[in-house]
């Protein structure tokens, strides 16, 4: 999977981009996904977030991640390049540093589940039902858990 990633943050987030490499790398082996796709990341703060949640999703407060799937709505017209098009992610890490001291676990741990839940939502997998649920939480711990440890070294 091809990762593009934009920091828009004061912060040097240069080193997820291999830890992002990994949690796709697993997700391709787990969900048996073709190799070639491309999906963006971009870590912003709670501001930016904030306006694009409101913008686009009419929910006026910032939240942790935010997945624009590219394949939500196909018209069967899609160009090849199209078709390896995941999406795009923004990561929130303020919110990232807040929930990694809430749960107990490092800020990379969180960040990397952030990426890994945007991941599989432009994948298609949701959350509205209990049994959406269970099966995208399940997926996220199975991707995710061999790759960076839940708790704090």
């Amino acid at each position: 999977m091809e990762i593009t990633v934009y920091n828009r943050t004061s912060r040097n987030m240069d080193e997820y981009t291999g830890l992002f490499q990994k949690i796709a790398e697993r997700a391709e082996e787990v969900l048996d996904l073709a190799k070639d796709q491309i999906i963006s990341v971009t870590f912003v703060r709670s501001r930016t977030i904030h306006t694009i949640n409101r913008d686009y999703r009419g929910i006026d407060r910032p939240t942790d991640v935010i997945s624009f799937a590219a394949r939500d709505e196909s018209t069967g017209f899609e160009t090849e390049e199209e078709m390896k098009d995941l999406g795009d992610l923004f990561i929130n890490i303020d919110y990232a540093s807040r929930q990694a001291k809430e749960y107990g676990h490092s800020f990379e741990r969180e960040i990397s589940f952030l990426f890994t839940h945007g991941l599989l939502h432009c994948l298609g997998y949701d959350h509205m039902t209990e049994e959406e649920e269970k099966k995208m939480f399940a997926l996220q711990d199975t991707i995710l858990d061999p790759i960076i440890r839940r708790e704090r070294p």
